[in-house]
């Protein structure tokens, strides 16, 4: 039995002996077959967390078992729809879409991968959707979830391989 923690609309995210506020997509959620590439909405559905990404010049490495990637200036995610290494990861100088996970600002400090659109990659049904930290007064997010940095930290020492993660509506 896989352990499962889950978003909803209304800013809650929890999962066995946890609860936090989160922040979800500025477009709301949408079903998986409705995602779109730049929609800035949260895909419904159970998607399973993949790896975690972090700034080790910013933060501790996080507790958790899950596998851990520090992450480099030069990392990069793939959100050109066209591109053979859409939804994912790209080292910059990268010539189309992405984005940049080492970020100036610290929303992507800690950076949770899920498993959407990536088994296999559907071009244009959207990417990059993570569990990361939480902009000031959890303002919505291009479609990922996001927590404030201590409740992600802590969501992450429970987390086990496995574990998965449901936006519902």
């Amino acid at each position: 039995m896989s352990l499962k923690f889950t978003a909803s609309p209304t800013g809650k995210f929890s999962g066995p002996g946890f609860t936090a506020r989160c922040a979800l997509g500025k477009g709301g959620v949408v079903t998986a077959s409705q995602k779109r590439e730049g929609d800035g909405a949260s895909p419904a559905g159970v998607w399973p967390v993949r790896n975690v990404f972090y700034r080790p010049d910013r933060v501790e490495t996080p507790v958790t078992s899950l596998p851990m990637v520090p992450l480099k200036p030069h990392d990069g995610w793939c959100d050109a729809s066209n591109h053979p290494l859409y939804n994912r990861p790209v080292s910059l100088p990268f010539a189309d879409s992405h984005e940049k996970l080492w970020r100036d600002d610290h929303v992507y400090d800690v950076i949770v991968e899920l498993g959407y659109n990536d088994d296999p990659v559907e071009a244009g049904r959207g990417s990059a959707i993570f569990l990361h930290i939480a902009r000031p007064n959890y303002e919505p997010t291009e479609g990922c979830i996001a927590l404030e940095k201590s409740d992600l930290l802590a969501a992450l020492e429970l987390m086990l391989p496995g574990t998965e993660i449901e936006i519902s509506f």
